[in-house]
This record gives structure tokens, sequence and C-alpha cells, in this order.
């Protein structure tokens, strides 16, 4: 049986998280796609965020979200459209979530993940999309049932 890569979107909390910690859920992600298990992408807005938060908050980091960007190959996916934007925040309030929600759309992805309890994993059970929103262990559970279970 062949099975498809997941295509997960990745949220600037989840790229920060893993810069900061070597053994939690986020690090993991790049650790399976480095492995050929997942495809990770991020949009041009998460990249700008993270970028932004890692210089302000771990400086000495940077060189870190770099490695890991290359050694996961995570992919950049294009900018949203208008139409893709206004759809978004029909289901986000707040518009900077509503833009990388957007992007999420964009990039036609498995599964959104992130550590946003206020915007994102609150909300989900409203948000009707093609895809999966969830914590990176609750992306991780569902790795894990998906493969070991019969």
């Amino acid at each position: 049986m062949t099975r498809k890569n997941l295509k997960i979107f990745l949220d600037t909390s989840v790229l920060f998280s893993a810069v900061l910690s070597q053994t939690g859920g986020a690090r993991k992600f790049f650790h399976l796609a480095e492995a050929g298990l997942l495809q990770l992408i991020v949009g041009p807005t998460v990249l700008r965020e993270a970028d932004e938060v890692v210089r302000r908050k771990s400086p000495a980091s940077l060189p870190l979200l770099a490695q890991l960007l290359e050694a996961g190959q995570v992919e950049t996916c294009s900018a949203p459209t208008l139409k893709q934007i206004e759809s978004a925040r029909s289901l986000v309030a707040y518009i900077p979530d509503a833009r990388v929600l957007a992007e999420a759309i964009r990039a036609e992805v498995d599964w959104f993940v992130t550590h946003d309890k206020e915007h994102f994993l609150k909300a989900k059970m409203g948000i009707n999309l093609s895809f999966e929103i969830g914590t990176p262990g609750d992306l991780l559970q569902s790795f894990k049932d998906d493969f070991y279970l019969p």
C-alpha cells in the first residue's frame, strides 16, 4: 500500500517552538520531514513572522532556524489570492492570522499545525476546511495512529 506524505502547514508558533525545544513535538516534524515522511510548508507571512520573532526573542537561534528549514526541506507556498484572504477573514477575525490561514488554504495542505489557542484551536470547531487544524501533539498522535493501528 502506498501512502502519500502528509502536507503540513506550520504556523509561526510551531516554527518558534521547534527552534526553542530539541525534544518537543514541533522539532519532531523536522526529523520526520528529513526522513521523507512529511512535507513541511510555510507561507511567506509565517516565514517573515518567524524570522522577526526569533530575531527579537532569541537572536542567537537564527542560524538554527535556517538549519531546521533547510534540513526539513521546508517549502514556501505562494502568497494567497485576495479571494482566499477574504474567505479566511470570514473564519478568523484577527487579520494577521486570517492571512496565515489563507496561506494554508493556498497551499492545499492536509494539516495546519499551530499552538495558537485563541484564534485557531478554540475556533476550529466552527471552521470547516479541507484540512485538519491541531497542535503538534494532535498531528503526531494521528500520524502514530495511521502507522501503528490496523
